[in-house]
C-alpha cells in the first residue's frame, strides 16, 4: 500500500536511470475487492462508483504526471523545482495511499467486532472495542474539513493510537504510524447518500469494516519493527 512513496524514494536513489523507472512504475487504480453495489445500503453504488472511478484515479493520474515532473527535476538538478513539487506528491499519493487502504478495510461481509489478537491489542490499549469505537468516532466526526480518521499502530510503543489528518495527508508519513483501518471524510465519500450528517456516516461505516484485514495489518506492522 506504499508504493507511492516507495517508488518515489527509489526514483531519487537512482536518478541516473529515473526516466526509465518512471515509464515502468506507473501507479494504477486498483481494482475493488467487492462490486460498487455490495457495500449498500451503507454506502450506495453511485457513491462508491464516483469515488473509486473519479477521485481515486484522479489522485493516481495526477501522482504520475507529479512523478515525471519530479525525475525531470531531479535530472536537471533544480532543486526549486523538486520542492515545488512536494504539494502535489503529497496531496495526490496521500490519496493514492489512503484510498488504497480504504477499498480494502471494507467488505460486505464486515463482522460486528474484531477478534483474536486485533481484540486484544484494542482492549489491552482502549479498555474495550467500544471504548475505542466511540474515541475513533469522536475523532473522525471532529475533523474540521476534509480529512481521514485513522486506527494505527505505533511501532516503537508498540500500541494501537487514533488520529486524524487533514486533506489527503498519509498516516504513516505524516505520523509515523502504520495505517491500520481509516474512515475517509471527505464529503465526496457520503454526501450523496448522507448529505451533510457526517456522523451517520461514520457511524454506518462500523457494519462493512474488514477485521480480518485490519488484523492481518497489524500482524505485518508488528513483524515488520
Amino acid at each position: 500500500m506504499l508504493s507511492a512513496s516507495a517508488n518515489v524514494v527509489r526514483r531519487l536513489a537512482q536518478p541516473s536511470v529515473l526516466a526509465p523507472l518512471a515509464a515502468r512504475l506507473k501507479h494504477t487504480l486498483p481494482d475493488l475487492p467487492y462490486d460498487y453495489n455490495q457495500l449498500e445500503p451503507y454506502i450506495s453504488a453511485d457513491i462508491m462508483k464516483l469515488h473509486h472511478q473519479k477521485h481515486h484515479a484522479t489522485y493516481v493520474n495526477n501522482l504520475n504526471v507529479a512523478e515525471e515532473k519530479l525525475a525531470e527535476a531531479v535530472a536537471k538538478n533544480d532543486v526549486s523545482a523538486i520542492i515545488a513539487l512536494q504539494p502535489a506528491l503529497k496531496f495526490n499519493g496521500g490519496g493514492h495511499i489512503n484510498h488504497s487502504i480504504f477499498w480494502e478495510v471494507l467488505t460486505p461481509k464486515g463482522a460486528e467486532e474484531p477478534k483474536g489478537d486485533l481484540l486484544e491489542q484494542i482492549c489491552q490499549d482502549y479498555g474495550s472495542y467500544e471504548n475505542m469505537k466511540k474515541e475513533l468516532v469522536t475523532a473522525t466526526v471532529g475533523i474540521q474539513g476534509s480529512g481521514w480518521g485513522w486506527l494505527g499502530y505505533n511501532p516503537i510503543s508498540g500500541r494501537l493510537r487514533i488520529a486524524t489528518c487533514a486533506n489527503q495527508d498519509p498516516l504513516q508519513a505524516t505520523t509515523g504510524l502504520v495505517p491500520l483501518f481509516g474512515i475517509d471524510v471527505w464529503e465526496h465519500a457520503y454526501y450523496l447518500q448522507y448529505k451533510n450528517v457526517r456522523p451517520d456516516y461514520v457511524n454506518a461505516i462500523f457494519n462493512i469494516v474488514n477485521w480480518d484485514n485490519v488484523t492481518k495489518r497489524l500482524q505485518d506492522a508488528k513483524m515488520a519493527n
